[in-house]
């Protein structure tokens, strides 16, 4: 009786899936060969096609951590920052300056993905999407609580604010790009929502 055998294997996959999405991020998803993430992470050739038959579910399976990390990480922090539903939107920028602003930023691994792989039929494209769009129904969800009277028009706005900021700081390596975009989701909010600056 092998009574640690699933932990074990979960735990080595859950290494694998860790160790492929911090390089996937550093130098991207084409040029992270299998060699390179069974070196870094010190897990058998048997084991990765064990629990994944190709490079590609890697892939997929990245992705799904860094949705769920980044997701409940940005959910945890502006509900721990504030409690209005409208500074929860502000905050949002705040929560993505301080990521800008690590060092070896990479920028948004979703946006990086749709770089690498712009067929939008391209399984890894199809999963950004869906980041995208969860992330848009939780602003979309602040903005309703908030009083928007189309909470989904704004949530595409900050959107936009958000991605063009990540990609700003990922180019020009200035984080500053994430504190220009927040002023002005301050002016668009305040026409909108009448939102304190």
């Amino acid at each position: 009786m092998n009574t640690g055998s699933p932990g074990m294997a979960t735990s080595k996959r859950d290494h694998l899936v860790d160790t492929a999405l911090a390089l996937f991020k550093e130098h991207g998803f084409h040029a992270t060969g299998v060699d390179r993430i069974l070196e870094a992470s010190g897990v058998a050739r048997m084991t990765l096609y064990n629990n994944f038959k190709s490079k590609d579910e890697l892939i997929l399976a990245a992705l799904r951590r860094q949705d769920e990390l980044f997701r409940n990480e940005l959910m945890r922090q502006v509900e721990s920052r504030e409690e209005t539903p409208l500074h929860r939107l502000l905050a949002i920028f705040d929560v993505i300056s301080e990521g800008a602003s690590r060092p070896g930023f990479c920028g948004c691994t979703f946006i990086n993905a749709c770089a690498e792989y712009s067929d939008l039929e391209s399984p890894a494209h199809a999963l950004a999407g869906e980041h995208k769009r969860l992330l848009n129904a939780y602003i979309s969800e602040l903005a309703r609580d908030a009083g928007a009277e189309d909470p989904e028009r704004i949530a595409q706005d900050l959107s936009i604010l958000i991605d063009g900021a990540m990609v700003g700081a990922q180019v020009t390596g200035d984080a500053g790009a994430v504190a220009r975009a927040k002023s002005i989701a301050e002016t668009l909010l305040e026409a909108s929502l009448g939102a304190p600056r």
